[in-house]
């Protein structure tokens, strides 16, 4: 089992990362659920408190851009077992298990009523699980990067290509190319983006990886996201490899209350990439009492941009 970093114990942050932990007020501590030892950021903040969950080899410092972008919220960033600090666990679990280890997690911090729950790729399917589960409620969801369990094979040849890129990526040793070719968007586009992306992207280390991509084999929803009540926004990169759009689009149709925004030309981190973007149309989605899913098309004519790829939402559909 991978050692936590004791608690007090101050960690080496690139200058840019420092930085932001100081304006977002972000407050790192430690608490041990159920015998999981799990690390966690808060930034205390009004409204109603919201959820963030990274993906795979992340830790909760890649999402620090996007709570920098959003309103003064409360936000809760834990790192699930086998991301960032947090220690792997001896044996895979499924998600099921890890939906409850978050909702006794929220439960541990005082959060018993409902709250907003962001997730991007693993911690997307993480969210759908979490919200599917009746015992703690969700106001507003928010999949970003997320499939359906259909046609996603957890342990395919890609997802360790992704493990050893970003391993080497962060080591200096892996070409620009080769990482935009996994995670295309902005990565591919923009290759100085790369040295951005090296920032947010976490040396995963091999055993919490390992874990959490098992967590997902047999891990499917299609056949119970008609249960899923809370108004849910699906956000998608029309340049996301590792997300197509069409799961996203299988989300839209399957989910009774749910929006769609593309982003275009949004690789799997477009949520860290364009945070500023991405937060406006979160902020927008949550604040209003009914959201009519025209964020799209606000957001580029507002800023003299072209329009977005939109896909109208139901007619008569009410958050």
């Amino acid at each position: 089992m991978a050692q936590a970093t004791p608690r007090g114990a101050r960690r080496a942050l690139p200058p840019a990362q420092s930085a932001l932990r100081r304006r977002t007020r972000m407050q790192i501590d430690w608490l041990d659920v159920d015998g999981v030892r799990l690390r966690y950021g808060l930034r205390r903040g009004a409204g109603r408190p919201m959820v963030l969950l990274g993906t795979l080899g992340t830790h909760l410092d890649m999402l620090l851009p996007l709570v920098d972008a959003l309103d003064d919220i409360e936000v809760i960033i834990p790192e699930m077992p086998g991301a960032g600090a947090s220690p792997a666990l001896r044996l895979p679990r499924g998600m099921g298990w890890h939906a409850r280890l978050l909702k006794t997690f929220l439960a541990r911090l005082g959060y018993d009523s409902a709250v907003n729950v962001v997730g991007l790729g693993w911690g997307a399917a993480l969210a759908q699980s979490f919200a599917l589960d009746d015992s703690h409620p969700v106001n507003r969801l928010v999949l970003a990067a997320s499939t359906v369990g259909v046609g996603i094979n957890a342990l395919n040849t890609n997802s360790l290509r992704r493990f050893n890129a970003i391993r080497r990526f962060h080591a200096d040793e892996a070409t620009p190319d080769g990482m935009s070719g996994l995670y295309n968007g902005l990565v591919r586009q923009t290759p100085p983006k790369t040295a951005v992306a090296r920032e947010h992207l976490a040396a995963p280390e091999l055993h919490g990886y390992i874990n959490q991509l098992v967590s997902r084999v047999g891990w499917m929803t299609i056949h119970r996201l008609h249960n899923l009540m809370c108004p849910t926004l699906v956000m998608a990169g029309d340049d996301d490899s590792i997300a197509p759009l069409y799961q996203s689009r299988l989300l839209y149709w399957l989910i009774p209350k749910s929006h769609v925004h593309i982003v275009r030309g949004g690789g799997h981190l477009f949520l860290l990439l364009r945070a500023n973007e991405c937060a406006a149309v979160i902020q927008r989605f949550i604040n209003e009492r009914r959201y009519d899913g025209t964020d799209n098309a606000d957001y580029y004519a507002l800023r003299g941009l072209p329009a977005d790829g939109q896909i109208a939402p139901p007619a008569g559909q009410e958050g």
